[in-house]
């Protein structure tokens, strides 16, 4: 097992009080207990290991040391280290997953978690939901959707330009569940969906998680790159975009360039899904257009939960009437409708859908502005661009490993979500994704945190981390007393690797 894949199924492992040798090994044993790591797998060698998670090579040895005296894992002189303790009976191992999984499954308290884009529960929410019309829903099974949320879907899409008609529109339980749907419909094992290089990472999972095969797409400061779309479309089964304040980047793409991807695919009859979940929180400038403004068979996949609230898990799909009638199959099968209840409120919320529009995007602004100013005070060496829309910064940590880095900070008391968790291939090593959804006061208290953090990372500004034994590093390898040093037989024959990574709406 690579170093890298460990460091995304250990999470936040590094948030308790203990030493850290403890608190690593801990970790290691409910990973080999629960058959996230197979018996007989070879582990890391220490010095991968400690530095992928940022820590001395003391701390590595001191936590495989212990793992060996509980008879978990065997020490094999010039092989290496591998587990011993066979995974419970009846428990699979565990597929791969996104780290934001990690952070939502397992709170730490206060920590802050810079992991996920949401904001947080809105103060009208409570007025809403009582003034919320609950009408005859008959049986209460509704797979695509009560009419009336329908309705005002479509006439959502009406006020953008873009004509729609009721039976086009699919609600699902959030936009992952829209995208979860269209893999299942469009995607077979072994076929190929074409996305940017970059993406939502909950896309990702849903496509591998019915074994497609991801064409990244390369990226310009204005989004896709439309030539080399052209390239991989043409064996593509589904193409996947974020055109509007593109996550993680913050791009838009511009009407002529959308106009110009629209042809592609539908020259090569490749369906083309429009990911425009973040249109709506437009900042700076006009409100991007939706794709389906440039022809009719555009799939449009959009949602409540980044404009109003996460919890309210609306989402929708807009499509031709044939792509409808069979996502409701498949929306049946899946949980025969979301629930109504909460459909009813979401019709409450597009009668005022203007005004709590209009009052979001303000609040966003407002924190945007305000991050952007702390972070270039306090950390002027890290690079990035104010984002026109969107809900989050896209930063480059000049010389650092983001993945190390985002290890370390936790010592500090911040997640954060690392580039290559949102990269279709192995990319952005240098890159975090940073939100602006939190209160202000926890934004400031973040860039504190994380300007200690940087200051104390012994990466920085440096071409890597290299942490091959020694004194530990202050805060960031906690206060621990380690075992002497020791070699470990397989030093040295395995070089730190970063796998390749292959949410929440």
């Amino acid at each position: 097992m690579h170093a890298g894949r460990l460091a995304e199924l250990l999470g936040r492992w590094s948030t308790g009080s203990e030493p850290l040798y403890l608190t690593l090994a801990a970790r290691l044993e409910g990973l080999i207990e629960r058959g996230e790591i197979p018996a007989d797998g070879r582990l890391p060698t220490d010095r991968a290991l400690a530095a992928e998670l940022a820590v001395s090579r003391n701390t590595a040895v001191a936590a495989y040391d212990v793992l060996r005296d509980r008879g978990l894992v065997e020490r094999r002189r010039g092989s290496g280290t591998f587990v011993r303790r066979p995974p419970r009976p009846g428990r699979g191992v565990v597929a791969e997953f996104n780290p934001m999984f990690l952070h939502l499954l397992d709170p730490v308290p206060d920590l802050i978690d810079l992991t996920c884009a949401a904001p947080p529960q809105p103060a009208y929410l409570a007025e809403v939901v009582a003034e919320a019309a609950v009408g005859d829903f008959g049986i209460g099974y509704h797979p695509s959707g009560i009419p009336a949320l329908r309705q005002a879907i479509a006439d959502h899409y009406a006020t953008q330009g873009v004509p729609t008609d009721p039976a086009q529109i699919i609600v699902t339980s959030g936009a992952q569940q829209a995208i979860s749907l269209l893999a299942r419909l469009f995607l077979r094992p072994g076929d190929a969906v074409a996305v940017e290089e970059l993406t939502y990472p909950g896309a990702l999972d849903a496509f591998r998680d019915g074994g497609a095969r991801i064409l990244g797409v390369p990226l310009t400061a204005d989004g896709v790159s439309v030539p080399h779309l052209a390239e991989v479309v043409g064996g593509a089964k589904l193409v996947y975009l974020v055109p509007a304040f593109q996550n993680p980047t913050g791009s838009v793409l511009p009407p002529h360039a959308a106009r110009r991807v629209v042809a592609l695919c539908e020259s090569h009859g490749v369906p083309l899904v429009d990911d425009h979940v973040l249109a709506d929180l437009t900042l700076d400038g006009p409100q991007p257009a939706p794709l389906a403004r440039h022809g009719s068979g555009v799939i449009s996949v959009g949602s409540l939960s980044k404009l109003i609230w996460g919890g309210v898990r609306i989402g929708w799909v807009r499509a031709d009437p044939r792509t409808a009638a069979d996502l409701a199959r498949l929306k049946a099968v899946a949980d025969l409708g979301t629930d109504v209840i909460a459909q009813a409120i979401g019709v409450a919320l597009f009668t005022r859908l203007g005004r709590l529009r209009a009052e979001r995007q303000a609040e966003l602004r407002a924190r945007r502005d305000q991050v952007v100013r702390d972070l270039r005070a306090a950390l002027p060496s890290w690079e990035f661009r104010t984002p026109p829309g969107g809900q989050t910064l896209w930063i480059r940590l000049p010389g650092a490993d983001s993945r190390r880095f985002a290890q370390f900070a936790l010592r500090y008391g911040v997640a954060l979500l690392e580039g290559t968790s949102l990269a279709a291939h192995e990319s952005s090593g240098e890159h975090i994704r940073v939100p602006f959804t939190l209160p202000p006061e926890t934004l400031s208290e973040a860039v504190r945190r994380l300007r200690k953090a940087w200051d104390d990372y012994p990466g920085a500004n440096a071409a890597g981390l290299a942490l091959s034994g020694g004194a530990g590093t202050g805060e960031g390898d906690r206060h621990a007393t380690f075992p002497a040093e020791r070699d470990d037989e397989s030093a040295g024959r395995e070089s730190p690797v970063r796998p390749g990574r292959e949410h929440l709406r």
